[in-house]
């Protein structure tokens, strides 16, 4: 980032802020991305790309310091990496920042909201819904859309909170009606088996509240999203009688 430092009155931002707040690595030889106000006279030069905004200023609450260097403040520098990235890295470093606490889809969606001729608008909209219905991962944002929902489907909840013998557990995908938790596992969790015994352990453990615990794996989801459909329709149905 040593270009930067030669580019006054500017704030790491974009691509380059993401990687400063530990969300996304910018990858090496990428140029560093900063912002300026309108009105001052900076330009982009070789690898440093310059963003002037009307209104932004060296100060709160447009910037912040971190490890003693000015950059966008977070939902600001989420919202400006959006359109930036390619699809397949888009999501990650929102559902991270979310998941992590760092912020919340309603204050993203705030920012968002004040950004114009924001390109995926759209895209970004329906992530930020997402997340602040509950899901927590791709993997169960891919669910939402390709399985768990439309017709025959009833309203799931998301990350419900279970308390059993001191033992606190999050629902995936619970059908309350029927008492089915369906789990949705990611590519590497049953690659693990200490990690396959501590499932185990957890299904047992809903089954003595009278819950159905059933797992569906990545590559099921991803790849038979309309036969795990037919699944998931199935069981509710033989619950239901």
């Amino acid at each position: 980032m040593s270009g930067w430092r030669t580019v006054p009155s500017t704030a790491l931002s974009h691509l380059t802020a993401l990687d400063v707040w530990g969300l996304l690595r910018q990858g090496a030889g990428e140029p560093v991305h900063v912002c300026a106000e309108a009105e001052v006279g900076v330009r982009s030069r070789p690898q440093v790309v310059v963003h002037r905004l009307r209104g932004f200023g060296l100060e709160p609450p447009h910037v912040m310091v971190r490890d003693g260097t000015p950059i966008t403040r977070l939902e600001r520098t989420l919202v400006d990496g959006w359109p930036l990235l390619v699809a397949e890295d888009q999501r990650a470093p929102i559902i991270r920042a979310v998941n992590d606490r760092m912020t919340t889809p309603a204050r993203i969606g705030t920012t968002m909201a004040i950004v114009p001729k924001l390109s995926g608008r759209g895209e970004l909209r329906v992530l930020l819904d997402r997340l602040a219905a509950g899901w927590r991962s791709p993997l169960e944002i891919w669910g939402h859309d390709h399985v768990f929902n439309g017709s025959g489907m009833p309203t799931f909840q998301r990350q419900v909170r279970v308390q059993v013998d001191r033992r606190t557990m999050y629902l995936d995908v619970y059908a309350e009606a029927e008492r089915v938790n369906f789990e949705l596992d990611g590519a590497t969790t049953h690659e693990d088996p200490r990690q396959r015994e501590i499932d185990l352990r957890r299904d047992a453990l809903l089954a003595t509240l009278g819950m159905l615990a059933l797992r569906f794996t990545h590559r099921r989801l991803v790849h038979e999203p309309d036969e795990v459909r037919r699944e998931v329709l199935a069981i509710l149905a033989s619950r239901a009688k």
